[in-house]
Parts: C-alpha cells; structure tokens; sequence
C-alpha cells in the first residue's frame, strides 16, 4: 500500500487523483509552477511543493526539481496524469531508480508504442490490423512518391514520435507531395526534435474510436469498451462518447480482442488506451497505443461504474485486475470546456474568470480544477473543465448536455461552451451521423 503519493501534473488531472488518494487513504504531494498557485490542486492536497517558473520546461517537466519534491515529502509514488511526463520513458525510469513507484507502464512498455513505426511493426507480428502504409521511415521524397503510387493516394505523412496533429500532413496527389514531405519533416522536428516521418494509405470518412485497456504483472489484459472521440479540431478531440453510436455488438467484440491482442504484445501492465481509425465499412486499423489515463477516461467511467485512477493505483501496488472485459451501460458524453474563443479561430483566452456557475442535477459530472477569481494561465493546454452527461439512452444524454450548458455560466474569458451548444443541437450529431472530418463543415452561428 502506498503511503503517500506526488502527482507531477497539475489542474482537474491532479485534482482527480488527489481524490481517488483520498478515499484510498493515500496522502497526496501537489507540485506546482508559480503561476499555478493558487490552483485547487494545490489547496486540497496534504502538502504542496512549487517546482518552479511558470514555462513547462521550468516546473512540469524539469524532472530533477519534481524528483527532489519526492524525496523531501518521503512520497514512495509518483502520479505523472496525463500529458506532460506521463509517457516519457526516462521519467519512469529515474523513478525505478531512485526506489519511487511510477504509477504507469515501465520504460520498456513506453518505448515500445511511443515510436509510431516501432508499434506498428509490433501490431503486423501480434496480428492487429494496421493501416496499409511503408514499413520504415521515409528517406527522401523520391521514396515518398514511389511508396504513394504504391499504395495509392490520398495518403498521409505522420511524425513518428508525433501527437496532436504535429508533423502530419494530407496528400491527394503527387504534385503535393514534395511540399508535404518538407513542411512534415521541419514541423516534427521543431515539434519533438526528430524529424521521422512515415506514410499510411489515408483512410477516408474515418470514425476515430479507442478502446480501453488495463493490464497487471501477472499477464492478464482486460477491455472496457469503446470511446467514440471523432468530434475533433485539428486533429484535437473535443468530445467523447460512449458507447460509440457507429458501434455493433460485432465490432465491439471484435475490436475489443484487437485492444487486448495490442496490450498483451508488450505485456503490458497499467490502464491504457488503443486508439484505431474505422471506415464507413467497419473495418477498423490500429493507429497509435496511449501509455497512460486519458483525458476523457470519465465517459468509460461513467458507463461501466469503474474508478480508473483506482485501478491504476492498485496495478502499481501489485493487485492483480478482475480480467473481466466490460460492456457499457447507458450512454456518457463529455464536453471539453477550454477557455477559447470559437468565434475567433479557437484562439486561447487566458485571464481571471469573474463570474462562475457550474451546473448539477441528475446525470452531470463536473471535473474541473478553476473557481471564481481563478486567473487561467497562458502557458498551459486551454482546457479548464470537462462536463460529463450521463443518461439511459443517447438522446437522452444528449438533452441532459444541452440542459446542463445552458446553465454553464464562465464570465471573464471566452469559452468554448457556445459551441457545444450549437453541436448539441445539429441534427447529424444528434443522430450520430459524423466522422473525424464533422467540424470542417460544422458552421458557428
């Protein structure tokens, strides 16, 4: 049992797992920048150490002022959240050898699916389907046209140590390709200083559907279902639901035993996500393998009656998991709430939220880190809140959604609650009628 654990991350994320420690009767440490003082995180937890400036590169991820806040609160674990040192290797690996539990995957596991090529190499032996594409990294545009003709267009470039649609770009044709092949190779590596990149057959009118894993030492893999994330922005997801609305009973299964096929490759051990592209036919590829919780863990949550955070704390102590995978019940939503402006391109609106009211009532969950008077910083990810709507049905999910933002009340910064708003509203969402490409059509009013 862990007697105290030091969360390096910051916002609802650690605020959700001081939580979960709380009712585990786990103490928590929460580090902070000083421009996150004031943050919720650091009045809830049992102690508090500041790490530093407010830059990422100063606090968040200055790995030897989190490990000695480890050490002078005697912290015997360590919760890296998500984003941030969450899936950085040689984090969890300093932590193993200072004698301080890392509460995630090992080094080996994360190395393993944080290199696109190298997992994609490990799900063709472990029988996952992948999306048609080279075998490598692409070596010159010469290489990239042939493999294009090969394959056969559109295709797409990916950075292979990419993320959030950096080092990413969409080629229809030849003539487009010497400029993508350029702009993806800079982009990757002034984004994650490796400029790797390599090429799939683009799949079009794609759902982008994950599912849940969990793993312990003792070899056993479970699924909890399916999170439908295709409503997103640039390759940034701003809602999820479960259960996926293009989902089968079939296809469930069948991805699912894909997701425990993927984990069990790399003996996997903590909970996780598989991330896949499904067609309109329902075939579905393996796209990438998420080595930590994610933001929208609360819709699988919400549907299978399960503590997440919970299950990754007690896999890192030791505990085996159930092994039984799980079918949601009822329908989650969730909304991300970033302090942005929607009718401005999305730009970030940081500042002092003046006014705020949070809704409630049956089937609202509310994780979010800020309160009135709460000035957001401009240095960090824009997402202050996540709403969860839960319901017996989708529709009614839906409603739930559309009541709850109607009482959203953040006054002081821009928000992107008018969107969801008019997303919960437009009648090919509300019949589950959308693919990843849905917001490059989808008109603000």
């Amino acid at each position: 049992m862990f007697k105290k654990i030091l969360i390096a991350n910051r916002g609802e994320i650690a605020l959700r797992v001081i939580r979960t420690c709380r009712e585990m009767g786990i103490k928590t440490v929460a580090v902070y920048s000083t421009a996150d003082k004031d943050s919720l995180h650091v009045k809830f937890a049992d102690e508090a150490v500041c790490i530093g400036k407010p830059a990422g590169a100063d606090s968040y991820l200055n790995i030897p002022h989190i490990m000695a806040a480890a050490e002078i609160t005697n912290a015997d674990a360590i919760h890296p959240g998500y984003g941030f040192l969450a899936e950085n290797a040689r984090f969890s690996q300093i932590c193993a050898d200072h004698g301080i539990k890392f509460i995630g995957p090992t080094p080996e596991m994360i190395n393993s699916m944080g290199d696109k090529i190298t997992a994609k190499e490990t799900m063709i032996k472990a029988g996952v389907p992948v999306v048609p594409g080279g075998q490598g990294l692409l070596q010159s545009v010469e290489e990239a046209k042939g493999l294009a003709k090969e394959i056969g267009y559109p295709v797409i470039l990916k950075a292979t140590a990419g993320g959030g649609g950096k080092g990413m770009r969409l080629v229809w044709e030849e003539s487009e390709i010497e400029k993508a092949y350029s702009t993806a190779k800079a982009e990757a590596a002034a984004s994650f200083k490796n400029d790797g990149i390599y090429m799939e057959k683009f799949v079009e009118e794609p759902r982008h559907i994950e599912i849940q894993v969990a793993g312990d030492r003792y070899g056993k893999v479970c699924h909890l279902s399916e999170r439908d994330c295709s409503i997103q922005r640039r390759h940034q997801k701003l809602v999820e639901e479960s259960p996926s609305p293009f989902m089968t009973t079939e296809l469930r299964e069948r991805m699912g035993e894909a997701a425990i096929k993927a984990a069990s490759a790399i003996n996997y051990e903590s909970v996780g996500t598989i991330e896949f592209l499904v067609d309109k036919h329902r075939n579905f590829y393996f796209m990438e393998m998420n080595t930590r919780i994610q933001v929208e863990h609360c819709v699988t949550e919400e549907v299978t009656n399960f503590d997440l955070i919970k299950e990754q704390i007690k896999i890192a102590m030791g505990e085996p998991i159930s092994g039984m995978n799980y079918i949601p019940e009822g329908h989650a939503i969730e909304c991300r709430i970033n302090a942005e402006d929607p009718y401005n391109d999305f730009r970030p609106s940081p500042g002092r939220i003046n006014v705020l009211h949070q809704p409630g009532g049956h089937g609202i969950r509310i994780d979010s880190h800020v309160y009135a008077g709460y000035v957001i910083p401009p240095y960090y990810d824009s997402m202050i809140a996540k709403i969860i709507a839960v319901a017996r049905t989708r529709e009614e999910a839906i409603n739930t959604m559309s009541r709850a933002l109607a009482e959203y009340v953040i006054e002081g910064v821009k928000t992107t609650i008018p969107f969801h708003q008019q997303l919960m509203k437009d009648e090919n969402f509300r019949k589950g009628n959308f693919t990843t490409k849905f917001l490059e059509t989808f008109q603000l009013k």
